[in-house]
């Protein structure tokens, strides 16, 4: 369970207070899509659900009808959306415990903001403003590249989105942008029941730096243990927390984004670390997970470390 201890000044009780997991949700088809992952994920991990809706319809109360109320029709509209999305939440399962909250911003500011106080934020992979032939919506990528807290982008197929296949994918690179989301893939895992695929990309040396066959099959094979032995360490402490969890390591000879694409294609789950530097406001994503977010077969979880 994700939460964080809090004492009050002049009292000996510490409570733990459980961080939500909260959605971005705007009435498309794609934060719909957001919405029933992220319940059957709260359910999993025994946590509150709370929906946000951002909208700035107060800039525009001058210039919008009304529908016969006092309140301008882009305020009304946000009250449905919200309220949708959380009966749908609640349909989906009554046992989990579901808020909904409407807030006066835009949406990247108002899911940064919410970041702070939440174990994971979900997002769709397209909202209802997207730019035809855009890939991934502005939010989903700005969200994911500066959040504070993981990030999951709901996307790929219903079969890799309901969690069919049994399988959490973590792709590592450098080591110092791994620990995290190790922790956080093999959370998954266990919360699951499934294995946890660990892969790790290689190259082969390119012919001109070698002088002779045997040579690169030696260099090759050195490069594939090399890789083998970099996902034992990365694994081996939270592995030790998880000993339930069946592990598969794998070095893969390609270029890391294309390797994920195509592991993410049979997973219900791939997970990538992301550094955040302090003080950087701009986007924070590496190509692998870059690509993931535009062209992975499932939801993709970026999962933030900071450097």
């Amino acid at each position: 369970m994700t939460g964080t201890s809090r004492q009050w000044p002049g009292r000996k009780v510490v409570v733990t207070v459980e961080l939500p997991l909260v959605v971005g949700v705007d009435g498309s088809d794609s934060s719909l899509e957001a919405v029933d992952w992220a319940v059957d994920e709260a359910a999993r991990l025994g946590l509150p659900l709370r929906l946000v809706h951002a909208s700035l319809w107060e800039r525009y109360e001058g210039g919008l009808p009304s529908f016969g109320t006092d309140r301008p029709a882009e305020e009304v509209m946000a009250e449905h959306v919200a309220a949708s999305c959380a009966e749908r939440a609640r349909l989906r399962d009554p046992e989990v415990k579901v808020s909904s909250d409407v807030l006066p911003d835009d949406p990247v500011s108002a899911l940064l903001h919410a970041a702070h106080e939440s174990s994971v934020l979900v997002t769709g992979s397209r909202g209802r403003g997207g730019i035809a032939g855009m890939l991934l919506g502005s939010v989903s990528l700005t969200v994911a590249a500066r959040a504070v807290c993981p990030v999951v982008v709901v996307r790929g197929a219903e079969r890799n989105r309901q969690g069919s296949l049994g399988r959490v994918v973590v792709g590592l690179g450098d080591s110092t942008e791994g620990s995290a989301a190790v922790r956080f893939a093999f959370r998954e895992a266990e919360a699951r029941g499934c294995g946890l695929h660990a892969v790790r990309a290689w190259r082969r040396p390119t012919p001109e730096h070698v002088d002779h066959p045997l040579i690169a099959d030696g260099a090759a094979g050195a490069g594939e243990e090399h890789a083998l032995a970099l996902l034992a360490d990365a694994l081996r402490d939270a592995a030790g927390s998880h000993p339930q969890v069946e592990v598969r390591r794998q070095a893969v000879e390609g270029p890391a984004h294309k390797v994920l694409l195509d592991a993410s294609s049979e997973a219900d789950l791939v997970v990538v670390g992301a550094r955040r530097r302090h003080g950087h406001v701009g986007l924070q994503l590496g190509r692998v997970a870059h690509t993931l977010l535009h062209h992975a077969g499932c939801p993709v979880a970026v999962v933030p470390q900071r450097a």
